[in-house]
């Protein structure tokens, strides 16, 4: 029984707390897509999304307006087009009918640029990430992801070092717009096949043929939650529960709606708490309210993984289905409270590596030095991907180096993607180490039958 101090405290946390749905991801499986012909497969592609997503905008509209639930994003996901296209090799014509298609449905982006490469790569996956670059820099709404690790597998170094080169060729080709390429492009160990959020989302091989995929934010809700606690850390963890409890109840009635009104199947709520640049919308200012002077200091990596767990612990007994990435996301130019502290030098890449080994993703949305090198893009990578990889976790790294900005820098992306301080990173090299290739084995726990 939902009571009437509930239903108060849910409009409350929607009109002075920031609460919303983050987005709607409507996953699509293009499997019979696939043809021999690059031409017809892009055009089977295209007419499957209109058709299927159609209705996908004005259906989040409407479920706003009558529940009063901010819907901020409208998405689309599909089948890895590393598979789709193999059979053709058009993956530049599918990635111009994808894009074209997000634009005809009037979502804001469309997910499965995507190749799964975490043990080894076919002629026509190399192939595939050759074409990343120029993909995303000719494109307006694609978002591309690559899946480089996993705990069973190891991590693939070949696939890390072809990355690092296409994160600098992306960089390249939109430097004209602060390199805004690189940050539709994230790399990852033991991605999920149900994630709602950009740029990694994707419909995976073992999904249904079309599923709704909602995920939820509500940073100003445990922030604003947290400003009654005095108590001690107990006290903060339950208080997190208890309001990540609340939040993903509005996910999953959104996500079941949508999911109804579409004819789709309901997949996941991903109760992931997404920051924006807003004031106020700070996955930050969470941690500092529980006690920190600013996120990056000592204690901020203990407070990071309080949050991520009792996050998790309240928003699974809210729906019979969380799924996605569903913890704590930190992306540098988009949370006000990390912007400020990145630019005070609060906070290192060093200490965003650290944070990553107890909360959602990893090393997300950094701006670093125009004149980094790709093998030391691809270092960085390597860095989160065994974190992930080690701890049996999922990681990504999304990291643009913006062609002719220094560290100190300041640079704009506008909307939810912000704004981001240019870090820097160490100059050390690891070219050798990059350059040997390979794969490093899967860790002895992986080994779990």
């Amino acid at each position: 029984m939902i009571s009437k101090i509930d239903v108060l405290d849910t409009v409350n946390m929607i009109r002075s707390q920031h609460l919303d749905v983050r987005c709607i991801t409507m996953g699509l499986s293009l499997f019979e897509c696939i043809d021999a012909d690059p031409t017809r497969c892009a055009a089977k592609v295209y007419d499957k999304i209109v058709r299927s997503a159609k209705d996908l905008v004005k259906v989040g509209d409407e479920i706003a307006d009558i529940y009063g639930i901010p819907v901020v994003n409208k998405r689309v996901s599909v089948t890895p087009i590393s598979l789709v296209g193999q059979a053709s090799g058009g993956y530049l014509e599918i990635a111009g009918a994808l894009d074209r298609a997000a634009k005809e449905t009037g979502v804001d982006f469309i997910g499965g640029y995507t190749a799964l490469v975490q043990k080894g790569m076919s002629a026509q996956e190399r192939a595939f990430l050759a074409t990343i670059p120029e993909a995303l820099s000719s494109t307006d709404k694609l978002c591309s992801s690559v899946n480089v690790a996993s705990t069973r597998a190891g991590v693939n170094m070949d696939a890390i070092y072809l990355m690092g080169q296409a994160v600098k060729r992306a960089a390249y080709l939109t430097r004209d717009k602060g390199s805004i390429a690189c940050a539709k492009l994230v790399v990852f160990a033991n991605a999920v096949d149900d994630n709602p959020f950009m740029a990694g989302a994707f419909n995976g091989i073992g999904e249904a043929d079309k599923v709704i995929n909602v995920g939820v934010s509500g940073p100003g809700v445990i922030k604003a939650a947290l400003e009654q606690v005095n108590g001690d850390l107990t006290e903060v963890a339950e208080c997190i529960k208890r309001t990540a409890f609340k939040v993903t109840r509005v996910g999953q009635l959104v996500a079941k709606e949508a999911a109804a009104r579409l004819n789709a199947n309901f997949g996941i709520v991903d109760l992931s708490l997404a920051p924006t640049p807003a004031v106020g919308d700070s996955v930050a200012w969470i941690l500092e309210e529980m006690g920190l002077s600013r996120v990056g200091c000592h204690g901020t990596t203990a407070a990071l993984a309080l949050l991520n767990d009792a996050v998790k612990k309240g928003g699974v007994m809210a729906s019979s289905h969380v799924g996605g990435l569903s913890g704590a996301f930190i992306p540098v130019s988009e949370d006000i409270g990390m912007i400020n502290s990145a630019a005070a030098k609060g906070i290192t890449l060093d200490k965003l590596e650290a944070m990553t080994a107890v909360c959602s993703v990893g090393i997300d949305m950094v701006a670093v030095p125009g004149d980094t090198t790709a093998e030391t893009l691809s270092a960085i990578m390597a860095d989160e991907i065994a974190i992930g990889v080690v701890n049996n976790k999922t990681t990504a790294v999304r990291v643009i180096p913006v062609e002719g900005a220094k560290a100190g820098d300041m640079v704009e992306f506008g909307g939810l993607l912000g704004r981001a301080p240019v870090m820097p990173v160490n100059a050390g090299s690891a070219e050798r180490f990059i350059h040997r290739g390979g794969r490093v084995p899967a860790p002895i726990h992986s080994n779990k039958n």
